[in-house]
């Protein structure tokens, strides 16, 4: 019986699912199943993964359920006693197993060892690096308030605590990873490896992408809603930081990539809704930036724009904003 098993939910992954399970496979600890879950994908998907030869790969077809559904198959079909996902347009770098295995081997108390993260874009160029936020023991309130786990790719996991909190909740659109790791943080410890292994996919059809925002924020306030009401009272005070931080990651993706009105309009009410759970922002200087932003967005055409001079565009710039918004510690509150 294998030690790890690894589930690859895939719908249509014809382009990517290839380079994923050859990332899998290529890792340096090899006592694994890789076990591919074919969420009724059309295209060549399943013509591809046959072509790879390699007994530990083991591939179930099911009807079209979505991911969280596709995950929940995927462990029950888990015979390892740990388990790690990745979706099908992600990759790994190959040490990702070896090192997480080690730092569960090493801390007994703990469920889940993650890594860091960077990002990639379709063609699997590197775009930009993750958090690199560390957080060992216990994690809860720092969850509360960050996603540090970064996205459903990444976490190694002991089997067995799938039995006490659940499987993924296949009812939610979108942040199913953040309501796992939430419902895992407060009863079991996580430890940290400090080494980017996770390169995570971006594509205009993302559903972190601005184009699936408000469907994305839906799902996240729902999932924080749904923690906070069975938390203990002594993170109750973190409440309305979280919320704010979480605006403003909303702020971050709308306005990423060429403006919009509807996208300065979407991003005037996030921030409004930050500035209601963390008045603090009006007094820091990177306000009079976003503001700026927005603006160019309401009132710009996308034409004029992206014609402004290279200073203005600098000013402006949203990965900048984000950084500087960033800088007031996540985790002050706790």
């Amino acid at each position: 019986m294998p030690l790890i098993s690894v589930v690859v939910p895939v719908y249509n992954g014809e382009k990517t699912i290839g380079e994923t399970i050859e990332s899998v496979l290529n890792q340096t600890f090899k006592d694994l199943e890789l076990i591919i879950i074919n969420d009724g994908s059309k295209d060549a998907t399943l013509e591809i993964v046959s072509q790879i030869e390699d007994p530990r790969i083991k591939v179930f077809c099911y009807p079209n359920a979505g991911l969280s559904a596709s995950r929940n198959r995927g462990i029950s079909q888990a015979t390892g006693e740990y388990i790690s996902f990745i979706d099908a347009d992600d990759l790994w770098t190959p040490d990702k197993l070896e090192n997480q295995l080690k730092a569960l081997q090493s801390n007994p108390q703990a469920a889940l060892a993650y890594s860091w993260t960077n990002f990639i874009d379709e063609a699997g160029n590197f775009l930009r690096r993750g958090g690199y936020i560390s957080v060992t023991g216990n994690t809860f309130a720092t969850l509360l308030l960050v996603n540090f786990v970064e996205n459903g790719s990444n976490p190694l996991i002991r089997t067995h605590v799938f039995k006490e909190v659940g499987g993924f909740d296949e009812l939610l659109r979108s942040a199913e990873d953040l309501d796992m790791w939430l419902r895992l943080a407060v009863r079991y410890d996580f430890v940290a490896v400090q080494k980017p292994q996770i390169l995570y996919r971006m594509s205009a059809n993302s559903m972190s992408s601005n184009r699936n925002i408000v469907t994305h924020e839906k799902s996240i306030v729902q999932v924080l809603e749904r923690a906070f009401n069975q938390a203990p009272a002594s993170v109750q005070h973190l409440k309305q930081v979280s919320f704010a931080n979480w605006y403003k990651y909303f702020i971050f993706k709308v306005l990423d990539g060429e403006p919009t009105q509807l996208q300065g309009l979407l991003a005037l009410r996030y921030l409004l809704t930050v500035l209601k759970n963390d008045p603090m922002l009006l007094q820091k200087p990177v306000l009079r930036t976003v503001v700026l932003k927005i603006a160019i967005a309401l009132f710009l055409p996308p034409t004029i724009s992206r014609r402004l001079p290279n200073k203005i565009q600098r000013l402006a710039d949203i990965s900048l904003i984000f950084q500087s918004m960033q800088k007031t510690p996540f985790m002050e509150s706790i």
